[in-house]
């Protein structure tokens, strides 16, 4: 963990926070109100909080939030949400001492896990009577995990009041895991409830693109959380691609930022001229060396390609370009989206590519058809609509249980 944070910088910021020191001004902020806490880890996962904290705070005005993350990136996108209601904190480590202070000092009517358990802070609220509720989301690989090691997670999940599942297949992998049947619920995705919302962002990149000699009538492919390896096989596909498109351009937003000095690296045999986010320039290709800004970047792709498929296993989350009205690709290892790419790829709502040839075939196929580009849009936005509402009846639940 140590080695972890120190990678990811910033992590002197609020450092006691981790072992549950808080400020006097902390405390009495929430003094005798009614409190929930929705504990999240990441950018993705706190997105997540913020719409389920959105959306409580419409039922109950006075109501107050605290978001815990576990990332810098994290932490600085909870902290944008407007509203004095809200409080932003880093997520205390998993050890006894450290639990029960955090949990004197917020004193919540209830907890919200969003992805991920923690066991003694589980069995810390257990004791204590306030209700725990998991957002879940589950790969095969954690699965076959918590199933190898039942007799140590299955008495873990079975403290939980209410796991949310997205599809209803996995009602029958939490029972097996050892959640209480009455507790499990399928709601759908609170990741594809609803489109990204333009924000001010968009209007600023826009001129950077235009800066970059890129116009509206301009191709871009755009790479979302890119992994090592997969970075280099975007641009040698562009190369390609740029002999039959002259106006294509390409966008690479790699999934974490600390990586810049290798990918640069491993760009620099290419003849391509490389402009970064924070150093913009005339270029070939726009290298994104900022956080929290995917989404609006994805609103200017013609074609959208989702890392961590080619060169690693798991996939990142290919709903939000889709939500945008983009045509999305990705590679044989989308395993942690299993359930939605399994529908997309029944109503050829998407395209899945085997390897970095087969990816330049499906790319230029894309950029030539416009209509085949709409078509997959559509298809994958009527696939994702079943989960729309996904944020309402969640909450419907936990209302239930914070009283």
């Amino acid at each position: 963990m140590i080695r972890r944070m120190v990678k990811r910088g910033n992590f002197r910021r609020n450092l006691g926070q981790r072992f549950g020191f808080f400020t006097d001004e902390f405390q009495s902020n929430l003094r005798g109100k009614k409190t929930v806490w929705l504990q999240s880890i990441s950018v993705g996962e706190t997105q997540v909080a913020l719409r389920l904290a959105r959306e409580w705070m419409l039922r109950e005005p006075d109501l107050q939030i605290v978001i815990s993350v576990t990332t810098s990136t994290g932490f600085d996108l909870a902290n944008r949400a407007p509203g004095k209601n809200f409080h932003v904190i880093y997520n205390p480590i998993d050890l006894a001492w450290i639990v029960r202070r955090t949990l004197n000092a917020v004193q919540p009517a209830s907890l919200v896990l969003i992805e991920g358990t923690w066991p003694v802070l589980l069995a810390e609220t257990w004791r204590r009577g306030i209700p725990v509720s998991l957002v879940a989301r589950l790969s095969p690989r954690s699965a076959r995990r918590f199933r190898r090691f039942r007799s140590f997670t299955g008495p873990i999940f079975a403290l939980l009041d209410r796991v949310f599942v997205q599809e209803p297949e996995e009602k029958i992998i939490w029972e097996t895991l050892g959640a209480p049947p009455r507790a499990i619920h399928c709601c759908g995705a609170i990741k594809y409830d609803e489109p990204p919302k333009p924000t001010v962002l968009r209007a600023e990149f826009q001129s950077i693109l235009l800066s970059l000699g890129v116009t509206d009538s301009s191709f871009i492919l755009l790479a979302g959380s890119t992994f090592p390896g997969e970075e280099v096989i975007l641009a040698r596909t562009y190369l390609k691609l740029r002999e039959t498109f002259p106006d294509l351009f390409l966008i690479l937003v790699p999934r974490h930022v600390e990586r810049m000095p290798e990918i640069l690296l491993e760009l620099a045999s290419l003849p391509l001229e490389i402009a970064r986010r924070t150093e913009p320039k005339k270029a070939d290709l726009l290298l994104v060396d900022t956080t929290g800004e995917l989404r609006d970047w994805y609103a200017f792709a013609t074609v959208v390609f989702i890392g961590k498929s080619l060169t690693s296993t798991g996939g990142q989350n290919p709903v939000e370009p889709a939500l945008l009205g983009k045509p999305v690709v990705f590679g044989p290892h989308m395993e942690n989206f299993a359930p939605i790419v399994r529908q997309w790829l029944e109503t050829d709502a998407a395209i899945q590519v085997a390897d970095e040839s087969d990816l330049g075939i499906q790319v230029e196929r894309l950029l030539k058809n416009p209509e085949l580009r709409s078509a997959l849009a559509r298809q994958a936005i009527a696939a994702i609509s079943v989960h729309f509402g996904a944020t309402e009846r969640v909450v419907d639940e936990l209302t239930k249980l914070a009283v």
